[in-house]
């Protein structure tokens, strides 16, 4: 509006001043993107770290038997199984029987050790973020599928006690973890860079 009524006064140096504003509001508008994605980059690093550590959490706990989702002296160095209490327990959905033959089955055990294991190192590690997100993807899927939200009754006819028929935590973890390898959230706080350098992981891609 000051330019549009005083067009005389340029003080012999308006025009530079103009060019400075018009190079401050870019060099602004291009540092905002760049201070928005740093900030991104390590929110997303928390939530790859914090992610890990349920995946961790649970490996250590049914392992050692640390009192809490698995009992003292019943975790798996113990002789316990990680995979019958919960499989045996189904009660609901198209695979019920099968997950019942699985429960106890000592590669069943082993698969899914390994596998909270694998994927929680991948997460606060941050590399082979790729795998960690299959991985991640098909346990989630058969956990989910264990649990059948979509039953409003167990095979007893008591009441699921089911929330949602179709989102639920398992559903959140596998987007998140896709969302995690999508992002590229391991190359900050994490080894994702020196990951993708090694020679092997730079000639296989889908080990990224």
């Amino acid at each position: 509006m000051a330019i549009h009524e005083h067009p005389h006064r340029t003080f012999g140096f308006g025009h530079r001043s103009r060019r400075n504003g018009a190079a401050a509001t870019t060099a602004t508008t291009t540092a905002a993107p760049a201070v928005a994605s740093t900030a991104l980059g390590r929110t997303l690093a928390v939530v790859r770290v914090l992610t890990g550590g349920i995946f961790l959490w649970a490996f250590f706990d049914k392992t050692f038997g640390w009192g809490y989702a698995t009992p003292a002296g019943k975790g798996w160095i113990d002789g316990g199984s990680p995979t019958k209490g919960f499989l045996s327990s189904v009660s609901s959905g198209p695979l019920q029987s099968t997950f019942h033959d699985w429960a106890g089955a000592p590669w069943a055990n082993w698969l899914f050790m390994l596998g909270l294991l694998g994927i929680g190192v991948a997460l606060v590690a941050g590399v082979a973020m790729r795998f960690a997100a299959v991985a991640g993807t098909v346990m989630m899927a058969l956990m989910w599928t264990a649990e059948w939200p979509p039953a409003k009754h167990v095979s007893g006819g008591a009441p699921s006690m089911s929330s949602n028929p179709l989102i639920d935590y398992h559903v959140i973890y596998a987007v998140i973890i896709i969302a995690l390898a999508v992002a590229g959230a391991g190359l900050t706080w994490g080894l994702g860079t020196l990951w993708q350098r090694l020679p092997f992981v730079r000639d296989h891609r889908w080990l990224h």
